[in-house]
């Protein structure tokens, strides 16, 4: 989202609008967070959340996950379904908005990879709600544009609203409830610009 203007409503009708401006938005490469994060962990079943033109949930699916991808918008899903075929892969492609409706069964690993709501209070509820969403010894694994890169990275929205720190979402588990094995801000380069990850990786006991 990158995109300054407060007043935007980033709902499906936007979304649909946004996907339906080009053939494709985004590289069509999996985020560079989740295979550093999930490569190493045995297949299970998967939630992908904000899965967009499908690049995450089809890279999970190929490295052996029973993929459950989630997007607000059809459009997204649409072209998703059309790549996951082209790649050989299944993918169960789900249309819903979870900052309305709470998942209701649990995935051995919930991801969700730059999903930025309009408040504070709004992440916090679909953090918590993604959380809820993890299976015992399951693993939850949220990343979100960095605040320090607000002023700094051109390409970012200079809206606050449009941030966390993986502090800030570590801050929504009980401690007694989790493991968490990664909560920092990780830097990345990209077309020779730094940039930060807000990365959070947490384990339920």
């Amino acid at each position: 989202m990158t995109h300054e203007h407060e007043d935007v409503v980033f709902d499906e009708a936007w979304w649909d609008g946004r996907y339906n401006e080009s053939e494709r938005i985004w590289s069509g490469k999996p985020n560079a967070q989740l295979v550093a994060e999930v490569a190493g962990l045995t297949p299970g079943s998967a939630l992908d959340v904000g899965s967009g033109e499908g690049s995450d949930a089809i890279w999970l699916a190929e490295q052996g996950w029973q993929v459950t991808g989630v997007d607000i918008s059809k459009v997204a899903l649409a072209r998703a379904a059309e790549h996951a075929r082209e790649r050989g892969v299944t993918v169960d492609w789900l249309h819903t908005d979870l900052t309305e409706v709470a998942p209701t069964t649990k995935f051995d690993l919930v991801t969700a990879h730059f999903f930025h709501l309009q408040s504070p209070d709004g992440n916090q509820l679909l953090h918590r709600r993604l959380a809820s969403a993890v299976a015992p010894g399951g693993t939850l694994l949220i990343v979100g544009h960095s605040p320090q890169d607000m002023h700094t990275v051109e390409t970012r929205p200079k809206s606050p609203f449009m941030y966390y720190t993986a502090q800030q979402v570590e801050a929504v588990l009980e401690p007694g409830d989790w493991t968490v094995v990664v909560s920092e801000a990780r830097p990345r380069t990209i077309n020779g610009m730094s940039m930060h990850d807000e990365v959070l990786r947490a384990q339920r006991r």
